[in-house]
């Protein structure tokens, strides 16, 4: 079977295949179509993976996709096949493994070559059009690709199959499972702490991430274990994070990451999932440090959230392009003389508490960041501030905007609705918890025959979902249970629990695959066990289910919840840092918390100490004084007297004695 000798993307839900739509290569994307081609032509594959606010993706397509002459190439010698790895992280996943084991260093656009029966061979990241930057030019890539194949086909068959057993094995395999243990988390963190930058925060070196499944480690080994020196490391992390250029200090917002060690010059795309746990981070770190500056973020964060990263129904896009006009960070960065020009006589305030910086290297107009002297006094002086950050915001909407790549993705939106629920409920904004609700029951209602999608675009939808986008959907519905007390939520990630069960469960219902038993075009069926800026899919899972298990009291489900944890931690043992979300979910399955509230609703006395006090490791369980119905377990099956207020803590299956008093409930959650 073969496909038209033309261009296939413009029906695709994807905005980043869409952009590619136009290219004179005879694009695919990923099907099994697609792969049948290539059996059929018995020519190798081509695939190229990237997304749509990746810059270098971009520069990539500029450079090669949208010339004729390369495209000519590439048409001649390949089936080319284009993936949004945002659609497909399973395929990402497993290709981006295979060029990790060729000894190269991963990134985006994926540039691999596949035997017809989709087996890797050989690969790399950007290629230039013509050599240079240490690389060769992509024609001289595919010529020798090609000669390679006619010439050592046989040889060439050997390594990939050597190669994608590898890939099997480390991404899909079974390990022996792992007692649970507590010196896990705080060996993971003594070794992270070991590779933290004191001065700047986050990790020492270039470029820098933000890393939330490391941090998160820092946070539950201070947590836990009182490691004083862990919380601060996060602290100091986030306060340098979000005075840098990589926040966006005129609209709100956090890049993907910084091009430099101080978080000075970021790639300028604005991503989803890195704005959820910047804002579940802040949120944290507020409760932990009274820190307002963290407070402010989280508005501000909110509102870009609110007014640029919405799509109809109420859900999220999944991110903003770094380019605009052609050129990165032009739409984010101000010359002097532009600021002078909006704001003229109240320039000189705005360059009291604003830097304009142009490092060495970077092209483009200065990058906006505050000194943490200057943002300190920010905090205090936001009221007289924000009016001169309204108005450059009204001159930066007339510029040319970066593309928003609007589809909606389920575990994404999952991560983000859970983050707005839990900063709606510290930080009392019944307008955030609202806005949460909206998308979720957006996304909730989106599936067919009780499956979700995994991506919307508009009418389009990708099924089936991945098991992060179950496990994601789970955790937020909780913790819109937590910030609203309806039930029904519980329900509903009890449902999706179920289909994560019947499509994603290994045959020793030990553990899961990120991709559905249905699914037929995959090479491998992936576990989803490593991290990538957030924590995998299977920490995502034993999260949910030891959340899902502590709410509802369920001795069965917090029986699973071990066992797949077990299993993971055995698999997450040999590998060194790429599983720390692995590590985090065991943590919290070791020494699950709940806190059950019997409380007057119409004048709370504990609830509000609970909410000011958000803890990872905790569920909360609020009931009003009288409730006769719906009375949530205590471990041993007790359940708590609803006729006076109180509170009990309880973890695992021990719970301390009653507190009917705010002031100790606030040092209980405290730990002081």
């Amino acid at each position: 079977m073969t496909l038209p000798a033309q261009n296939l993307l413009a029906e695709e839900a994807s905005p980043y295949l869409q952009q590619h739509s136009g290219n004179p290569v005879h694009w695919r994307a990923w099907s099994p179509a697609s792969l049948e081609e290539a059996k059929a032509l018995d020519r190798p594959i081509l695939l190229s993976v990237g997304y749509a606010a990746c810059h270098w993706c971009h520069v990539m397509a500029h450079e090669s996709f949208e010339d004729d002459g390369v495209a000519a190439v590439m048409n001649r010698l390949f089936v080319n096949i284009k993936v949004d790895r945002e659609e497909r992280p399973d395929i990402d996943q497993i290709y981006m493994a295979a060029l990790s084991s060729m000894g190269e260093q991963g990134g985006w656009p994926l540039t691999m070559f596949l035997t017809p029966d989709g087996k890797p061979f050989w690969g790399g990241t950007y290629f230039p059009r013509e050599p240079r930057y240490g690389r060769p030019g992509f024609i001289q890539v595919m010529e020798a690709v090609d000669k390679a194949w006619r010439e050592k086909r046989a040889s060439l068959n050997q390594s990939a199959d050597g190669l994608t057993t590898h890939v099997q094995a480390r991404l899909a395999g079974s390990h022996a499972k792992t007692g649970l243990d507590r010196d896990t988390l705080a060996e993971l963190a003594k070794g992270i702490d070991g590779m933290i930058d004191r001065d700047l925060g986050g990790l020492r070196g270039a470029p820098k991430f933000p890393n939330a499944p490391f941090m998160q480690t820092l946070w539950l080994s201070w947590l836990r274990d009182g490691n004083a020196s862990h919380r601060d490391d996060v602290l100091n992390s986030l306060e340098q994070m979000v005075s840098g250029g990589i926040y966006d200090h005129v609209g709100g917002g956090l890049s993907r990451y910084s091009t430099d060690a101080e978080w000075l010059v970021p790639h300028f795309e604005k991503m989803l999932y890195d704005n959820a746990q910047l804002i579940r981070f802040c949120n944290w770190a507020h409760a932990a440090s009274g820190n307002g500056l963290f407070r402010v973020r989280i508005e501000e964060t909110v509102d870009w959230l609110l007014r640029e990263m919405r799509v109809d129904g109420g859900a999220f896009a999944a991110s903003l392009d770094a380019d605009s006009d052609g050129e990165e960070g032009l739409f984010y960065t101000w010359s002097r003389e532009e600021v002078e020009a909006a704001l003229g006589d109240d320039s000189a305030l705005f360059f009291k508490h604003f830097t304009l910086s142009s490092p060495h290297g970077w092209e483009g107009k200065p990058v906006v960041h505050q000194t943490l002297f200057q943002q300190s006094h920010y905090v205090i002086d936001r009221e007289e501030i924000s009016p001169l950050k309204a108005r450059l915001l009204t001159v930066r909407e007339q510029r040319v905007r970066p593309g928003l790549d609007a589809k909606t993705l389920t575990d994404w939106n999952g991560q983000m609705i859970a983050a707005l629920a839990e900063a709606g409920r510290s930080l009392a904004r019944p307008d955030w918890i609202d806005a949460a609700a909206k998308a979720f029951a957006h996304i909730s209602t989106a599936g067919r025959d009780g499956r979700l999608p995994h991506s919307m675009l508009g009418a389009r939808k990708l099924f089936p979902a991945l098991s992060s986008d179950y496990a994601a959907m789970a955790n937020a519905a909780i913790s819109l249970f937590e910030a609203t007390g309806n039930w029904s939520y519980v329900d509903q990630a009890g449902q999706f629990i179920k289909q994560l069960d019947h499509w994603h469960a290994d045959t020793e219902k030990t553990g899961y695959y990120l991709t559905a038993s249905d699914s037929t075009d995959v090479p491998i069926r992936i576990r989803g066990d490593v991290d990538e800026a957030i924590p995998s899919a299977t920490g995502q899972i034993i999260e949910a289910l030891v959340r899902l298990a502590s709410v509802t009291g369920n001795l069965d489900l917090q029986e699973r919840a071990w066992q797949v944890a077990e299993h993971a931690a055995g698999r997450a043992a040999h590998q060194a840092y790429g599983q720390a979300g692995i590590v985090n979910a065991c943590a919290l399955a070791i020494e699950p918390l709940k806190l059950v509230i019997v409380d007057a609703l119409d004048d709370p006395k504990l609830v509000p100490v609970a909410n000011r006090s958000p803890d990872p490791r905790r569920v909360d369980v609020v009931v009003p004084i009288g409730t006769g119905t719906n009375r949530p377990l205590l471990p041993g099956g007790i359940l708590p007297p609803t006729n006076e207020a109180g509170a009990w803590l309880c973890t695992g299956q021990v719970c301390l004695p009653v507190v009917t008093d705010a002031e100790e409930l606030e040092r209980l959650l405290r730990g002081l």
